[in-house]
């Protein structure tokens, strides 16, 4: 991974969790309460056997006291992750994936912002802002307006379709717009968390495959729990490998795909990476077009051309540094 460029990390991230998003979204039941839950079970499932397959490879070399300590140390980041996505998860049955995935995901503007007052009150901003270039700069201020200006052009659309739609998913109209907000909010601060924890002037000393198998074991744990409130709730334990259940499997082994080379590029760059990365919802937005077939305003296409552009740029700017 050492030899990767940040920016290809990024990139096969940013590819990763756009078709995660789409899997998400074809594995929703808007007529399943639980739907949320049975998807967190796939995810947890991935992600805690690809924290056993990376527990031989770890940095540290956990034992039990060894990992528990880290674990905790490692909560809020883990845990702000967690509750974000299940709250997307639940989002998906009343909004369209096109509306949701870029809402949510102006949460890689607000932890980039985030870090930097983070980094500049430690002082440490200097170090990390000699690296950059004119370029990475044009690439990532382009990248955070488009995805600001998309969630804004969303929540307007959401707002002026409400009473229009008579489906389930639009019966909430503006309201249903509380789910993306708050992973919005949660995702920020475990974004931003992941970059200070990742950082080695001010990180927790875990490598990259540490929090894999941290973040996996902690997702794992939330699996199980959202399997027993299902098995309350219903009265009968869910079954995972039932038929009909393939594209939760498809977007859980995604999202870990995405997650292996996210680690890796927010331990590079984390303030240009945490835009860059977010911008997997133009992805999201694209297939939503082309396989659900959403349809999509000339606005919506100023802003995804937008976030193209400003990830050329970035590009540009590593090949030229390289």
């Amino acid at each position: 991974m050492e030899n990767l460029s940040w920016f290809i990390l990024a990139v096969i991230c940013v590819l990763g969790w756009g078709f995660a998003d789409l899997f998400y979204k074809k594995g929703t039941d808007e007529n399943d309460r639980y739907s949320h839950l049975k998807i967190a079970v796939w995810v947890g499932l991935v992600m805690g056997i690809a924290a056993f397959i990376l527990m031989p490879f770890s940095e540290t070399k956990f034992d039990l006291s060894g990992l528990v300590r880290n674990a905790v140390a490692y909560s809020p980041a883990s845990l702000c992750y967690i509750i974000s996505m299940v709250i997307g998860y639940a989002g998906l049955r009343y909004l369209e994936l096109s509306i949701v995935s870029p809402v949510q995901n102006a949460s890689g503007a607000f932890s980039a912002i985030a870090m930097i007052v983070f980094f500049s009150v430690r002082g440490s901003f200097g170090s990390i802002t000699q690296e950059l270039s004119a370029l990475d700069i044009i690439g990532t201020l382009l990248i955070t307006a488009a995805l600001i200006a998309l969630a804004i052009v969303e929540n307007r659309i959401s707002v002026s379709e409400n009473g229009t739609k008579t489906d389930r998913k639009f019966r909430f109209g503006a309201l249903a717009l509380i789910f993306p907000l708050l992973y919005c909010i949660f995702d920020t601060i475990g974004t931003a968390a992941d970059g200070i924890i990742l950082n080695e002037e001010t990180g927790l000393g875990l490598g990259e495959i540490d929090v894999l198998i941290l973040y996996g074991l902690t997702f794992m744990l939330a699996g199980i729990v959202s399997w027993i409130i299902i098995y309350i709730k219903e009265k009968k334990a869910y079954n995972p490998f039932a038929k009909g259940e393939l594209a939760k499997a498809q977007a859980a082994v995604c999202e870990e795909f995405g997650q292996v080379f996210y680690v890796y590029a927010m331990a590079a760059k984390p303030v240009i990476v945490a835009p860059m990365v977010a911008s997997y919802c133009v992805v999201s937005v694209l297939l939503s077009r082309i396989i659900l077939k959403e349809k999509l305003r000339a606005s919506q296409y100023a802003c995804v051309f937008t976030v193209i552009a400003g990830i050329i740029i970035l590009g540009v700017s590593e090949g030229l540094a390289s």
